[in-house]
């Protein structure tokens, strides 16, 4: 059928689906049409959202929530925007059969642009329908008012939405420039909302992807390699003979697998398996790995920022500073292992994932199979937490293949080992810098030099972990180390950046929690501070100072106000007698330089004996324009937060010259429930502008903070993420 008759058929905003929300996400029975029931040109109103005849609002988003409270906030949006109840409003999330491809749940940008597309397509909706009435009746549509679903002319003509959509056919295309409710008319926007998902999830209702069970399903557990260049050289079918349960194992080139009836079956057969591997080195020595990144070839620079004549200016200067920061590699760390199903038949794929790009994935995935994009639908469940591409991908492509492989229905389930040695990993990090200070202790000049991975190829083309060991040869390398935030803010004399891609292959990276960001403002927060110490100012003074922008000089007087910050026009000596001292920490990001404001100040204790540093208290203040839920910006200030102090104390990726050795959470520690600081944030709400994202943005300030805090407390700067207690010992030393 094509659009036109589906429109003749269903009456333009009507879409009356057979089944619920529920079972067009799960069901099996739904995988089988793949041909999609409702019209998917992005420019089209249907294609975003529909309203049935019981007053529902359907919404279909290309993002997804990652038990980030989006669906919440986005749903909070459409029903502001389209004047109905908000329990009226559902969503269908990442389903690459209903939802358009938005783009990966990425950057901190659902609400930013998925919301604003939704909220648009809710104002197209408002308008047709009071356009219609106002036809219908022979008066002005500005005289018409709108209140939970019910269009009025006066208390004597009300009709609602149900009763338009289905008295008419609307071809409505989605206008960009739909004018959309002023702040002063919003009745959601703004407020917190209960989060829709909590209760499920606190009752023990809720399917989480590691829950989700197709009829006849096979459970699987794939074998890996002793380390990234190993080869198998054979394994032993009868050592797995005794495994009650097992159906199949499955093997191409590197890849081994074993199928089984039950999931404790098949964890035993991989266990059992007698297995061969022929390793090989593939990484560099650990103890060298800032000489190993900076020997890499260099693809190509870039220059984001050059300003005036840098070296004269160094030249010229009474002080000049140089020091270099790194940033260690970091796995995702996810507290489940990833999971997928999949269900292959008649040539076709249907797979249940946890993944933040079902869309992107839905063509990784069609390579690995040999099949069309088109035979390859990928339906979101909830998962354990990624901010990034974890094992979620890799997983989903497991399953794909062995259902592939066995013509029936496949469970894939990680096991920690798999979640922390295999899923990628965030790229090490290299920067130099070089700054100077006149007789006046002004700043003359600011130089710095970053040494970040180079991304080829293309995301069709990333290195699944099912295409690379079944011997399927994959071109793209995905590095997520984004240059933005490299170039500072401040508005300095004479600037030089330049960003170093290198090539490598050692590290198998993606993208993780402010990719890029996180390393580039780490560095140029910490040597701001250098800076403004060898001048001998206040590093909140010189920030203010040298930023003009008013949003920013906001969030950092409201952080000020907030911390009690105590003016420092020189470095307070520092005081190590006794078992522990105490410091304070600035930073600030504009993220990406062209959004959301952060400033951040935190408290620091550092054992004297031991070396740990502890962060006891954060105050945080948080610019993301239009605040479309205050609870759910809170949660994801905070946990953002936190997760991030975990990395810059205690996380690393270890490895020898064939493999990742940190697979648990002895080797990985991350941060403890005991060590979780006070937070304060404060929200400066922008109704009037557009909202921009909160996920991202306050862990790019946490590094720089700590490392000025500790410098603060003891007079010894930490370069070198993570802040181990070896390394200040060290430093203290």
């Amino acid at each position: 059928m094509d659009r036109r008759d589906f429109l003749k058929g269903t009456g333009g905003l009507v879409v009356s689906f057979s089944f619920s929300t529920s079972a067009l996400a799960q069901n099996a029975d739904s995988a089988r049409p793949f041909a999609s029931p409702k019209p998917m040109g992005k420019n089209q109103l249907d294609a975003w959202l529909s309203i049935g005849k019981d007053g529902r609002v359907m919404v279909y988003s290309g993002k997804v929530d990652l038990g980030t409270g989006t669906r919440t906030a986005l749903a909070q949006m459409v029903a502001d925007e389209l004047d109905v109840a908000f329990d009226r409003v559902e969503l269908v999330m990442g389903d690459t059969l209903l939802t358009v491809d938005q783009g990966q749940t990425a950057g901190s940008l659902t609400i930013q642009d998925g919301g604003n597309t939704l909220r648009r397509a809710a104002a197209c909706a408002r308008r047709a329908m009071t356009q219609y009435a106002a036809a219908r009746w022979s008066v002005p549509p500005e005289t018409l008012t709108v209140s939970n679903g019910i269009i009025s002319a006066g208390p004597q003509r009300q009709i609602p939405y149900t009763e338009v959509v289905a008295a008419q056919s609307f071809d409505v295309p989605l206008d960009s420039n739909v004018p959309l409710k002023p702040p002063g008319s919003r009745r959601l926007v703004g407020q917190s909302v209960s989060r829709v998902d909590i209760p499920g999830k606190v009752s023990g209702r809720f399917t989480y992807m590691q829950d989700f069970k197709l009829p006849g399903m096979l459970h699987a557990r794939v074998i890996r390699p002793s380390g990234p260049a190993a080869r198998l050289v054979g394994f032993d079918a009868a050592s797995v003979k005794g495994v009650r349960d097992l159906v199949r194992i499955v093997h191409k080139e590197n890849y081994l697998a074993v199928v089984c009836k039950s999931e404790w079956s098949a964890v035993k057969a991989a266990r059992m398996l007698k297995v061969k591997w022929q390793s090989a080195e593939n990484f560099p020595d650990q103890s060298a790995l800032t000489e190993y990144w900076r020997s890499l070839p260099v693809r190509s620079v870039e220059r984001p920022a050059a300003k005036g004549q840098v070296s004269p200016a160094l030249d010229r200067a009474r002080q000049r500073l140089k020091a270099t920061y790194t940033f260690a590699p970091h796995t995702h760390g996810s507290i489940g292992p990833a999971c997928a199903v999949a269900d292959f038949r008649e040539g076709r794929c249907t797979i249940w994932s946890a993944s933040q790009a079902t869309h992107s994935l839905q063509g990784e995935i069609a390579s690995v199979l040999g099949v069309d994009k088109a035979q390859v639908r990928l339906i979101y469940l909830d998962g354990a937490g990624c901010y990034g591409r974890n094992g979620h991908e890799d997983c989903a492509a497991d399953a794909a293949f062995i259902s592939q492989a066995i013509a029936q229905p496949v469970r894939v389930q990680w096991m920690r080992a798999d979640e922390h040695a295999w899923d990628p990993k965030s790229p090490p990090t290299v920067v130099d810098l070089e700054g100077g200070i006149d007789e006046n202790g002004r700043p003359t000049a600011w130089k710095s030099d970053f040494y970040l991975a180079a991304a080829q190829g293309t995301l069709s083309e990333f290195p699944l972990l099912a295409a690379t060991l079944s011997g399927q040869k994959r071109t793209g390398y995905i590095t997520a180390q984004i240059q933005k935030n490299a170039e500072v803010l401040y508005a300095f004399p004479n600037i030089a950046t330049n960003v170093h891609r290198l090539q490598d292959r050692a590290f198998r990276t993606s993208h993780l929690r402010s990719p890029g960001r996180l390393q580039n403002a780490f560095a140029n927060e910490a040597f701001f501070d250098e800076m403004a110490t060898a001048a001998g100012a206040d590093p909140l003074a010189w920030r203010l100072e040298y930023l003009s922008d008013p949003r920013a000089r906001a969030v950092l007087e409201d952080v000020a106000r907030m911390s009690a910050w105590q003016y420092r026009p020189a470095p307070t000596p520092a005081q190590l007698s006794g078992g522990s001292a105490r410091g304070r920490g600035l930073a600030f990001v504009r993220y990406d330089n062209d959004r959301t404001y952060v400033a951040t100040v935190l408290d620091v204790e550092v054992d004297l004996k031991s070396g740990k540093v502890r962060v006891t208290d954060v105050w945080c203040s948080h610019d993301c324009g239009q605040v479309i839920n205050p609870d759910g910006a809170r949660n994801q200030i905070e946990g953002g937060i936190v997760q991030t102090i975990s990395r810059v104390l205690l996380e690393e990726v270890r490895f020898d010259r064939d493999r990742i050795t940190t697979t648990d959470w002895a080797t990985y520690p991350i941060l403890r429930f005991p060590e979780v600081p006070n937070i304060a944030i404060s929200l400066i709400d922008r109704p009037e502008t557009v909202p921009w994202g909160v996920g991202e943005m306050a862990p790019a300030t946490i590094p720089g903070a700590i490392s000025n805090a500790v410098f603060n407390a003891t007079g010894i700067r930490m370069r070198s993420v993570p802040f181990l207690p070896e390394k200040v010992l060290a430093l203290l030393k």
